[in-house]
């Protein structure tokens, strides 16, 4: 008989009673790593990621300063994490949400995006948005069971849904 999991929390990183805990820079770097691969841009490693990739993954303290990062956390496993930009003129944006895939079907991603909204409710951010790209059905699925709608885009690149809800 299998152990019930440790039940998932949310904390946002670096975290002061946790020092100890390694952070966002493996689940970014799976992130990263999957997201080239799905854009038909493989690369072999971390090293052969763009350049503002490989930053976040070799420094998530400086390159999401003054963000708020989030983990999702079961015991000492890291199961998923989020940014969620600082406000801007009343928006806040979700960015690099992912979950390790051993853990999916647990709520994790769920779990992120509501404290990512009880976050942005707390500094006064009037709308949350957020850009997918089309072929993430799940994602998407998810993001419109927790009120997300389809916005203007405000990037270029083909295939990148835009989508909003307000706090």
């Amino acid at each position: 008989m299998n152990p019930r999991p440790a039940p998932t929390t949310v904390v946002r990183w670096p975290d002061r009673a946790r020092p100890d805990r390694r952070g966002p820079a493996g689940l970014l770097a799976a992130y990263h790593l999957r997201t080239q691969a799905e854009k038909g841009e493989a690369v072999a490693g971390v090293d052969d990621l763009p350049e503002r990739y490989r930053a976040e993954v070799a420094d998530p303290r400086t390159a999401f300063a003054g963000d708020v990062v989030l983990l999702a956390v079961a015991g000492d496993t890291d199961l998923g994490c989020m940014v969620l930009t600082a406000p801007a003129d009343g928006v806040a944006e979700i960015k690099r949400l992912w979950t390790d895939p051993a853990h999916r079907g647990r709520g994790v991603a769920s779990a992120l995006v509501r404290a990512a909204l009880a976050e942005a409710a707390a500094s006064g951010v009037a709308t949350l948005r957020l850009s997918v790209w089309d072929w993430r059905g799940d994602a998407i699925a998810l993001y419109e069971r927790l009120g997300f709608v389809p916005a203007a885009s405000h990037d270029p690149r083909p295939r990148l849904l835009y989508m909003s809800r307000p706090v």
